[in-house]
């Protein structure tokens, strides 16, 4: 009796097309064995590597398995076999928006809206939404970075701050006598870093004539009292920054309910729902005639212009320019 063909590498399957490979595997990924879809995947591949549909399924699975870079790479395979690919594009979006590429996820996310509106395939509000995630976690990472560059600024400064006064009273020190009035200064400069320099200092001048010496210690009194007054100006000032920035959000009601973006041309519908035009007409277009929040009957010929709803967003955006790279 002779033996059962095997697949290569020792599988105990039976020799399968690459289309029952597919199949096979698409059964592990319904069932959550996303590892064992991978090599199903793998073998259709392995079986017929020109089909773009195998390289998208593997790409899923691995985005299940949260391996990002064997995604990214089965959809830039995927796009070289098929350009017009909206599942290749859609899926490397999920990937590199995880790894925080987010410019880059944007183009493709773009690029997959534009491909399913062109052949009218419907995805919902799938790849708007996955679009929105996107635009709001690159807005994130660029505050983060901008937190970041603030704080490392007011460091900066600070240290200038101190150094000024460091390098001034080193230069009053170095005119100045060693008898009793220089030994204070000096005593004064081994100071300068304790706790309780300033009831040092004050201990010290009190005991200091009010000749040349006296006025040199004043001077360096003078020089600490500034250099404290310019630290706490500037501490301030990022204060105030912080809580402007604490503030740089969008509030939710000035955003779209398709996008969550900005409303530009906003919208009521009879369900008193506002949407952005261009979004609203879109889903209308390509999901359905109904309101999306709702799932009210909608026509284009229902939306009436949002007036006062404009008004407002003008009127944020005029105090707040920032919000227009939201």
């Amino acid at each position: 009796m002779k033996p059962k063909n095997k697949e290569k590498g020792g599988d105990t399957e039976p020799l399968l097309s690459p289309k029952e490979w597919k199949e096979k595997g698409n059964k592990f990924f319904l069932a959550k064995k996303y590892d064992d879809a991978v090599l199903c995947y793998t073998q259709a591949i392995r079986k017929e590597p020109s089909v773009a549909t195998y390289f998208t399924n593997r790409a899923l699975a691995y985005l299940k398995v949260r391996n990002w870079t064997a995604a990214c790479k089965d959809c830039r395979m995927a796009m070289d076999l098929d350009p017009t690919s909206v599942k290749a594009h859609y899926f490397m979006s999920q990937a590199l928006i995880e790894v925080e590429q987010f410019e880059e996820a944007i183009q493709h996310l773009q690029r997959a809206f534009d491909l399913a509106k062109k052949y009218k395939m419907n995805y919902g509000d799938d790849i708007t939404a996955l679009l929105r995630l996107a635009r709001r976690r690159r807005w994130s990472a660029a505050e983060e970075r901008r937190i970041s560059q603030e704080i490392e600024l007011q460091s900066k400064l600070t240290g200038l701050l101190l150094e000024d006064k460091d390098r001034r009273i080193e230069a009053l020190m170095k005119d100045s006598p060693r008898g009793d009035e220089g030994e204070k200064l000096e005593e004064i400069e081994s100071i300068e870093t304790q706790c309780d320099k300033d009831r040092r200092i004050e201990a010290l001048m009190k005991d200091s004539p009010r000749g040349d010496e006296g006025e040199k210690l004043e001077e360096i009194e003078s020089i600490e009292t500034q250099c404290d007054k310019d630290v706490a100006e500037l501490n301030s000032l990022f204060a105030k920054v912080d809580e402007t920035r604490r503030k740089r959000e969008v509030p939710d009601y000035l955003c779209g309910k398709i996008s969550f973006e900005i409303l530009r041309d906003p919208v009521i519908t009879p369900s008193g729902i506002t949407y952005d035009r261009k979004n609203i007409e879109e889903h209308l277009l390509r999901v359905g005639h109904f309101d999306p929040v709702t799932r009210s009957p909608l026509t284009r010929d229902q939306l009436i212009p949002n007036l006062a709803m404009q008004d407002v967003v003008e009127s944020f955006l005029a105090d707040n320019e920032w919000a227009l790279e939201y």
